[in-house]
């Protein structure tokens, strides 16, 4: 191809026809800019094509561990449900403590020691470069923004965990009533953060305490009630922030799953 070109210049210069010469190497030249463009142009397609594939393997791997956050999410708002239906319960029995179960209210108070934490499988994404493959601009944004949404749980969820360890634990062991709310809490059958999902594993009877701190003296520390208002609060705002994460992590799910093919 390229002898045959060459033999149509020589044979236009030896012909001394040099407009026709310089028409013909225009032409030579725009074919080749065009040889060059359509290269480009595949090897543009190839990269894309590529970047696609590439693409689904990252979106795949997300949907897995979108789908754990979630699973995770929701165990630890139910478990915040539980804390704040068992401070009403023992602001009620502060309110009206007649005709009260102690025994009820250790096992309130025990449930109140949960401090459930969202820890997300987190993604790397920005790290290594692959956020730019997720081609959906919804969903680049939502998985952007992902770390700055889960602190704004966190930040809430670590109020509590800081109370419950600096604070309640004191309370209960101030009131000598630590044994028996251990017993309870390590025999609760709802323990959703176990890994292994059975809440017998972690059972183990040490039974309560022989001294047994009476009911009238639980229900009349100002600090344990305090600290129950507390708990109520901050696990509200940390049910409701959670809720707008989960609405979140549902809308990921959703795109993931259009753009999987």
């Amino acid at each position: 191809m390229i002898k045959f070109f060459r033999k149509i210049r020589q044979r236009l210069l030896t012909d001394n026809k040099f407009s026709k010469y310089l028409l013909y190497a225009i032409g030579e030249i725009i074919l080749v800019v065009l040889g060059i463009l359509i290269a480009l142009q595949i090897n543009n397609w190839n990269e894309k094509r590529k970047d696609r594939l590439k693409e689904q393997v990252v979106l795949k791997k997300l949907q897995e561990d979108y789908q754990s956050n979630l699973l995770q999410l929701e165990e630890k708002m139910k478990t915040r449900d539980k804390i704040i239906i068992s401070g009403l319960q023992l602001l009620k029995a502060f309110d009206q403590p007649i005709g009260i179960n102690r025994d009820s209210i250790i096992k309130d108070i025990a449930i109140l020691n949960n401090d459930p934490t969202f820890d997300p499988i987190q993604n790397n994404l920005t790290s290594s470069g692959n956020l730019i493959l997720i081609s959906n601009n919804r969903l680049n944004n939502l998985l952007s923004n992902w770390t700055s949404d889960v602190i704004a749980v966190q930040e809430t969820e670590v109020i509590w965990a800081d109370k419950v360890n600096d604070q309640l634990d004191l309370i209960t062991g101030d009131l000598g009533i630590g044994r028996d709310v251990a017993n309870s809490f390590l025999n609760n059958s709802s323990h959703l953060w176990l890994l292994d999902g059975n809440p017998n594993s972690f059972n183990m009877e040490i039974g309560n305490s022989n001294l047994g701190t009476p009911i009238n003296e639980i229900l009349a520390n100002q600090k344990l009630e305090s600290i129950i208002g507390t708990g109520i609060s901050v696990n509200k705002s940390a049910n409701v922030q959670s809720q707008a994460l989960r609405n979140r992590i549902h809308e990921i799910l959703e795109l993931i799953d259009k753009e999987i093919k």
